[in-house]
């Protein structure tokens, strides 16, 4: 059947169309090209599109122009096909730079005319290799070199015909190409060569038909032998088979019934432990709620302890802070006891200088006011005195000088003598006076500058006093600032004590949680071996030091579930509840490279990329639900889940489960964790709800989710207090600042009072200094003014006569002046007196004012400023503000502590309450699962008993089958007989009757039968190869004609093609092919139609095809190929070439360089003949020939740089002046 397979699929095959299809084809080019990576072209070269038409591509030898078409040739697999390693690295662009590991070539194909039967305007087709890959895609998808062939060759790429690529070389081998190649190369292009191997093919299967033939004659042989030796002893197996098919039947009633019992019981213990299972489930599940309650009771009983133990903790801390606030509040008392005491001390002496103030400011008054009215008094009487004195002086000075006048007598003895003394005295006088004056000038040039240092004084005590008047105003201010900064202090203090108490029962809960959070991670690590559990621990401490992304943990922390579904899912699921979800593989192997290099541990990872879950059917009833249904998680792990329990479904029970999972093939499990695998396997048991995996998985998350409360609210804690110390720290900085600008304040201020001081003093002394000094010139002006009288009286005396006494009117003007200096001594006595008295009085009043009462007023003035700046009050209101707050805190204190008391009381009497509930629950609890294990206990024995009646009744099953086909009254014949004794008694006769012929073939009918079936099978093998082998030869004889036909028919259409393409191309010649054969001794003689109408044999008798041509004549016999010029021979070459070409078409045609050897007139024949072709088919040549150019569609030039191709679009003139460049050179 093969051979004719094969052959018929020649005879259908479509190389006759091919030969035949030399009228044209439909359209299909080139459209564009990119290369990456190939030969010498590293850089992605993408083509600007191609013209359907002549393309022509120049460059200089060694450019690239050849590696661009092999680039094309590897595509199409023209050439590099089944390339080993090697081969490919060759391929791979070798230069400066990285090493390139892969390449590709994509050509895009313009198939508006659907030439592709892809249904697009486009087809990319690409390869790619590397050192390990040869890859084919298109349109972007992978496909096989298979597919990719077929379908180049749907679209006219012949592969018979390689001649639609004409690389370098290829016309020159063609040229001196033997006639026998030619001949070959004829074959090629009709298709015989496809022939050839599958005629040789079908020889070997036919070699190898009759080496069977020859086995199925043997065997026939033999089986002939056999049948007639069974003939013999079928007699003897006729008695025998009467007593075995009794015994058949008889054991088949026994099977029969036994089967029968088995599943009765089987029913009634399912019915039976159905019953049970309902009662189970109703006990489970309560057991369940009830473990979850005492979960729930301890979980609080933990919550109650650790709140009871943080409300001793933080009662004792208060107690604590209690003691500390007592003794606060006692300093405190003693400190305001203090401040009061000093503060009345303090008032009473302010207050007593206040009075004193208040009276010496009186009394300062008082004395200025007597001052003031004594003042004009005293300068009257002054006044008076003065000019008493004055007058009393001059009345002396006058009876002086009448003394002195009446004593000159004596006193000198001449005029002369008396004048010369008066002149020396005058003289004398005159001198002094002016002394005086000098000194009268001297005294009011100092009393000018002491009056101009009183105005300064007193502009230096104003502005002192101003400054002392800021300098209050800034301690008023720095006191007020210094009570905000304390009682800010005081609340940020208190703040922090409290946020200090919530982090130390923080910290207590913290504890007691990470510890509840190790014990149900230890929990849950005593549910898996210790090489998981190293390994989870590890892959935690991997991804967060390696900071490895993509890692989502073991499945168990990815999903929830209702407690029912908890025992199903924690069945199913098994070990693969610790297998780690990742994203990729690549993660995975990150995270098993750092497992390897800390040996720690074994994991099995789930990389979600890699997962593949198949898609199940699910039974559509409402006693089997998806498990996966009932589970809760992320869809972006959903290939995770559906790998583990995608195939899993929940049964109410074990019947149910049986028969979903041999229906559906599906694993089927029960709410108690009973399991039917797809292979019928049943598991079960006891499981204890208290060692549940995910019961401990639920616990850690609660602890974990409790953990991270407590550690990001410590935290926040921390922070706090953090911010809260800088606050504090803050504040208390200010408050120094304060403090240093008081103290700076205060520093000034002593120096400006003692100024002061210094500036009251120093202007008392000025006023003092002015008194004497104004004292002082009157003095002077009085004592000038006499000594002017004295000398005047001089003068009067001088130049008068000297007499003996004085005359009457001197006598009696003496007298008068004695009378009136006696009058004026009396008057100006009682004028000193009454002076002296109110000077007295002044002085006193003054040197009170100066000496004790204004000093004393800046004494209390300086006190009551510093009892007003150390503000005693200030400080003890807040000092008392300071002990009420205390206080107010002691009392919270005392309140806060009553309050844990009772609190704690409260907490112990639940707790109380609660250990009590706790007891029962688990009393209660220690029944149920009692109970549970008698269940169990009860289940263990259903099982047992349903794997033995299962058994028996499979047993029963398999001894029925064995029983092979039974008679047709088996079942029936024995079914009345009621006792299974009587049964077994006629069995044993039937036994013992068997026994008498325990010697005979038992095979011998079956035997008998399958020799007969075995000989008529092998006769009807036989007739069948007999004629296979009829239709294979004649089939091949016709095909063997057909192939002969194809050639002569493809030698003819060649010889045609090529006559008329010669003559094309050399339109004076001529050119003719010639078919030899073996018997032809004439092969460069004979004439061509001779040969073709004289001889006439099989295509075995071609040896070869030779050419013979003319230049120039077409009458000539013509050369053959030796005697022709290297440019003729590549103009014939060419001329074969166009022929074959014309016989079987190509989309398009790619020449390399086909016009180097041709002379110039035969290259623009071939040049015209490609435009002309250009018309109906894409040509892509390359040249260094003006000649191709001419008539060219579009140009490309290919440059070389750093072992680098690249090509560009150019222009018809920079190919031509490239072309001329390289002709010249």
């Amino acid at each position: 059947m093969y051979i004719k397979q094969v052959c018929e699929s020649f005879v259908n095959s479509p190389l006759e169309d091919d030969l035949m299809a030399c009228s044209g084809v439909q359209r299909l080019s080139l459209l564009q090209i990119t290369i990456q990576g190939f030969k010498s072209y590293k850089d992605q070269t993408v083509m600007e599109p191609f013209s359907p038409k002549h393309n022509v591509i120049v460059g200089r030898n060694g450019s690239g122009k050849s590696n661009f078409f092999a680039a094309i040739r590897f595509v199409l697999s023209d050439a590099y096909t089944n390339m080993g390693r090697e081969e490919r690295q060759s391929l791979l662009h070798e230069g400066n730079g990285p090493a390139t590991m892969s390449a590709y070539v994509e050509i895009v194909f313009d198939n508006s005319d659907n030439r592709f039967p892809t249904g697009k305007d486009e087809l990319v087709l690409r390869r790619s290799i590397g050192l390990k890959k040869d890859e084919y895609s298109l349109d972007k998808k992978s496909a096989s070199k298979t597919d990719v062939m077929n379908l180049l060759e749907s679209a006219g790429f012949s592969r018979s015909n390689p001649y639609y690529i004409v690389p370098q070389g290829r016309i020159t081998s063609l040229t001196n190409a033997k006639d026998s190649e030619r001949l070959q190369l004829l074959k090629e292009v009709a298709g015989t060569r496809v022939y050839e191997q599958r005629r040789q093919e079908s020889l070997k299967i036919m070699d190898e038909t009759d080496s069977k033939r020859s086995k199925i004659e043997e065997l026939l042989e033999y089986i002939e032998e056999r049948l007639t030796e069974l003939e013999e002893e079928k007699e003897e197996l006729k008695h025998y088979q009467e007593y075995d098919k009794q015994r058949r039947s008889l054991e088949y009633t026994i099977y029969h019934r036994e089967q029968l019992e088995a599943t009765e019981k089987l029913e009634d213990l399912e019915e039976a432990h159905r019953q049970d299972v309902n009662g189970s489930n109703t006990i489970r599940e309560q057991h369940m709620r009830k473990l979850d309650r005492i979960n729930g009771l301890e979980e609080r009983s933990r919550q109650l302890q650790n709140n009871i133990s943080m409300l001793k903790a933080e009662r004792a801390e208060l107690m604590s802070e209690r003691d500390l606030i007592i003794t606060r509040t006692a300093q405190a008392e003693i400190v305001v006891n203090e401040l009061e005491l000093n503060g009345d001390r303090s008032g009473q002496v302010r207050e007593r200088y206040v009075k004193e103030y208040a009276r010496i400011k009186t009394e300062i008054e008082n004395k200025e006011k007597e001052l003031a009215q004594l003042r004009p008094t005293y300068e009257e009487a002054a006044v008076k005195e003065s000019e008493l004195t004055d007058s009393l002086e001059q009345k002396r000075m006058q009876r002086q000088a009448l003394y002195d006048k009446q004593g000159r007598n004596a006193q000198f003895r001449n005029q002369k003598e008396r004048d010369s003394w008066i002149q020396k005295e005058v003289k004398g006088i005159k001198a002094t006076a002016e002394t005086q004056r000098n000194q009268v000038a001297t005294l009011k040039s100092q009393t000018s500058d002491l009056e101009a240092r009183k105005e300064e004084i007193a502009r230096q005590r104003v502005s002192a006093q101003e400054e002392m008047k800021a300098i209050k105003e800034q301690l008023d201010d720095l006191a007020a600032r210094n009570e905000e900064y304390k009682s800010k202090r005081n609340e940020l203090t208190d703040k922090r004590k409290d946020l200090w108490r919530e982090e130390a029962k923080i910290n207590g809960s913290f504890e007691s949680i990470r510890d509840d959070l190790r014990t149900a991670e230890r929990t849950l690590a005593g549910t898996m071996d210790k090489n998981t559990s190293g390994g989870l621990s590890a892959i935690r401490r991997i991804v967060e030091k390696h900071n490895i992304a993509g890692v989502y943990g073991p499945l168990y922390e990815l999903f929830d579930t209702d407690d029912r579904y908890r025992t199903a899912v924690e069945i199913t699921a098994g070990g693969s509840l610790f297998h780690v979800v990742v994203d990729n593989d690549i993660t995975a192997t990150r995270v098993l490279d750092a497992l390897a290099n800390e040996r720690v541990g074994r994991v099995t990872f789930m990389p979600l990329n890699r997962l593949r879950p198949k898609q199940y059917e699910y039974p559509a009833a409402e006693d089997a639900v998806p498990l996966l249904s009932k589970i809760r998680y992320d869809p972006v792990y959903a290939p995770a889940f559906a790998q583990v329990f995608g195939r899993a479904i929940i049964c109410p029970d074990l019947e149910t489960a049986s028969k979903y999972a041999k229906s559906h093939n599906l694993n089927a499990i029960t709410l108690e964790g009973d399991r039917v695998d797809r292979k019928g396997v049943l598991s079960g048991g006891y499981h204890d709800i208290g060692m549940s995996r995910l019961q401990a998985v639920k616990l850690m998350k609660s602890y974990k989710a409790q953990f991270e409360h407590a550690e990001r609210r410590r935290g926040e804690i921390k922070e706090n207090l953090s911010a809260m110390d800088k606050a504090v720290t803050e504040i208390l900085s200010q408050m120094q600042q304060a403090e240093a600008k008081r103290k700076e304040f205060m520093g000034k201020r002593q120096p400006l009072f003692e100024g002061i001081s210094r500036l009251n003093q120093e202007d008392a002394a000025a006023d003092e200094s002015l008194a004497k000094k104004a004292k002082i010139l009157q003095s002077l002006g009085k004592s000038i003014v006499l000594l002017d009288m004295q000398a005047e009286n001089f003068r009067n005396e001088l130049n008068t006569p000297m007499a003996q006494k004085l005359s009457a009117q001197e006598q009696g003007l003496l007298t008068t002046l004695n009378n009136e200096i006696s009058e004026l001594q009396v008057e100006s006595a009682q004028a000193s007196t009454e002076r002296a008295k109110l000077e007295s009085q002044m002085i006193d009043i003054q040197q009170q004012l100066n000496s004790f009462l204004r000093r004393r007023r800046d004494e209390l003035t300086n006190l009551l400023d510093n009892i007003t700046v150390g503000d005693t009050a200030s400080q003890l209101q807040a000092k008392k503000r300071e002990l009420e707050e205390v206080q107010r805190v002691a009392t919270a204190l005392e309140k806060r502590i009553k309050e844990l008391d009772k609190e704690s009381d409260k907490l112990s009497s639940q707790q109380r309450e609660l250990q009590n509930t706790l007891e029962k629950e688990k009393t209660e609890y220690a029944e149920e699962n009692r109970v549970l294990e008698r269940h169990q206990k009860n289940l263990d024995k259903y099982l047992g008993k349903r794997s033995i009646l299962l058994k028996t009744k499979e047993q029963c099953s398999r001894n029925i089958r064995e029983l092979g086909v039974l008679p047709e009254d088996a079942f029936e014949k024995y079914a009345k007989i009621k006792h299974t004794n009587e049964l077994l008694k006629r069995l044993h006769k039937a036994n013992a009757g068997l026994k008498k012929y325990s010697h005979v073939n038992k095979k011998a009918f079956e035997q008998y039968t399958n020799f007969t079936r075995q000989r008529d099978q092998l006769i009807e093998r036989k007739g069948e190869l007999d004629t296979s082998q009829k239709s294979i030869q004649e089939l091949i004889d016709i095909l063997d004609q057909r192939k002969d036909e194809a050639i002569e028919r493809t030698f003819q259409q060649v010889k045609t093609h090529f006559a008329e393409v010669f003559e094309r191309l050399v339109p004076a010649g001529k050119g003719m092919l010639i078919m030899q054969r073996s018997f032809d001794k004439r092969t460069d003689e004979d004439d061509e139609e001779n040969i073709s109408e004289t001889q006439s044999g099989s295509v075995e008798n071609y040896v070869g095809v030779s050419i013979k041509v003319s230049f120039n004549s077409k009458t000539d016999e013509g050369l053959i190929m030796q005697q022709l010029s290297g440019g003729q021979k590549s103009l014939v070459a060419l001329a074969l070439i166009f022929a074959i070409q014309r016989c079987d078409p190509a989309p398009f045609y790619l020449f390399d360089e086909i016009d180097a050897n041709l002379d110039a007139q035969y290259r623009t024949a071939v040049a015209d003949m490609i435009h002309e072709l250009g018309e109906s088919a894409q040509f892509v040549t390359t040249t260094f020939r003006p000649e191709l150019l001419m008539g060219a569609d579009k140009f490309y030039g290919v440059t070389f740089s750093n072992k680098v191709s690249q090509i560009h679009c150019i222009s018809k003139d920079d190919a031509m002046n490239f072309v001329e460049r390289e002709h010249t050179h």
